[in-house]
């Protein structure tokens, strides 16, 4: 169930006092990398930090990580039993997501962190994760159309929630590649909005070899822990300093966030030798970039993509295989598995996605519905690709599916 508002997550942690400092982040996509790069940051400078970010990948309590590593089963289910006593005796009535929320803010405040990031869950101002009292910075990811019908139906609605986040006071680094109505939306907000791309930012990343999208996202995440953590007081100088990329750099190549652009072997579950490409292309900014990126670095003159996809259902998928689909590209449609403690998440049916594939141009002798069974989707993809690219997107909850499979073999 979704139901937006912060007086039950009020409630559940009134008597739980926030002892570490926000670092927020709210956005359509790239706010998850964001918070990644962040807490990766923040770690390699020798500062305990927590992340929250949703939804998970294959645990439930994987979305919680302190200090880079994902709390244990045995801390998460200690204190969700905690978090879900309170709601039951206090009669609160608290949602799936303001549960996991509070569990982990109660997780934070245990572990003695000095820094939690944490990344919204839906649109800004009423998302549980809203509650935060002592926020240090506040992020503006790029911002799209998705969720209308919780966010409303146009940028300047959706950006409204979004910018929420904001408080009076505290520096906001805001994506400022978002369209301009987006931008005017967030300048008329409280807040101290910074821009935090440079030439030099620009010119360093991308001869580093990272897409624009990863380069904003970066240039956002290093503004952020800047202003969080800053190498002088406040007293010394008026401006934050800039910490060198040469420093960051290294930190930032290991950072690992899955089921965005990542290359994965699935010979484990196909026999397939070649990698194949996993994002969880979700709405149409999101299979903007993607599509871009199969055109620039996965197709191959005379083979076509063959595309394994699954998605949430109420999305816009015809506009999404609008933008991914060419002609005689070949594709399997599947249903995600269900998804633990999100009963209210329902796949796409894949009769309807293998329509839509045929719609814009794919090979219509090369569609399959593989019904229920995420392996055999990628079984046969495999197969009908040889050695052809392979490309799995649609669904953050398909990649999840994808990625337990692989665990579990």
């Amino acid at each position: 169930m979704i139901d937006l508002g912060l007086a039950r997550i009020g409630r559940l942690l009134q008597n739980t006092p926030q002892t570490w400092k926000a670092i927020h982040v709210a956005g359509t996509n790239g706010k998850g990398s964001i918070c990644s790069y962040i807490s990766a940051m923040l770690y390699a400078r020798g500062v305990s930090c927590a992340r929250f970010t949703s939804p998970h990948l294959i645990d439930r309590w994987d979305c919680i990580t302190v200090n880079e590593k994902p709390v244990s089963e045995a801390v998460f289910r200690d204190v969700e039993d905690l978090v879900k006593k309170r709601d039951r005796d206090d009669d609160i009535g608290a949602t799936e997501f303001e549960l996991l929320t509070a569990t982990a803010f109660e997780i934070f405040n245990r572990q003695k962190v000095e820094f939690g990031v944490v990344e919204v869950g839906l649109g800004g101002r009423l998302d549980a994760t809203n509650v935060l009292k002592e926020k240090c910075v506040t992020v503006i990811s790029k911002i799209g159309l998705d969720h209308q019908s919780f966010l409303g139906g146009t940028l300047h609605e959706i950006t409204k929630q979004k910018a929420g986040i904001m408080r009076a006071g505290v520096p906001c680094v805001v994506d400022y590649s978002n369209d301009p109505e987006v931008l005017r939306v967030i300048d008329e907000e409280a807040g101290i909005v910074r821009n935090p791309m440079t030439d030099d930012t620009w010119r360093t990343l991308s001869q580093e070899g990272y897409e624009p999208h990863q380069i904003w996202n970066l240039a956002c995440a290093r503004m952020a822990y800047q202003l969080a953590c800053p190498e002088q007081s406040p007293s010394e100088s008026r401006d934050v300093p800039t910490i060198p990329w040469s420093r960051v750099l290294p930190t930032i190549r290991q950072v690992q966030w899955p089921g965005r652009l990542q290359k994965l072997d699935i010979q484990k579950l196909t026999g397939r030798q070649q990698e194949v490409l996993l994002d969880g292309a979700h709405n149409t900014q999101s299979a903007e970039v993607l599509a871009e990126y199969v055109q620039k670095h996965v197709r191959v003159p005379g083979k076509p993509v063959t595309w394994v996809l699954a998605a949430t259902r109420g999305k816009d998928m015809d506009g999404i295989l609008g933008l991914l689909i060419q002609n005689g590209d070949q594709a399997a449609a599947v249903r995600f598995h269900p998804v633990d403690g999100m009963p209210w998440v329902k796949p796409e049916d894949p009769s309807k996605l293998i329509k839509l594939a045929a719609r814009h141009g794919a090979d219509s002798s090369n569609l399959y519905d593989a019904k229920e069974d995420v392996k055999d989707a990628l079984v046969w993809a495999s197969r009908t690709a040889g050695d052809g690219p392979v490309v799995i997107a649609g669904s953050l909850y398909l990649v999840s599916s994808v990625l337990r499979l692989l665990r579990d073999s």
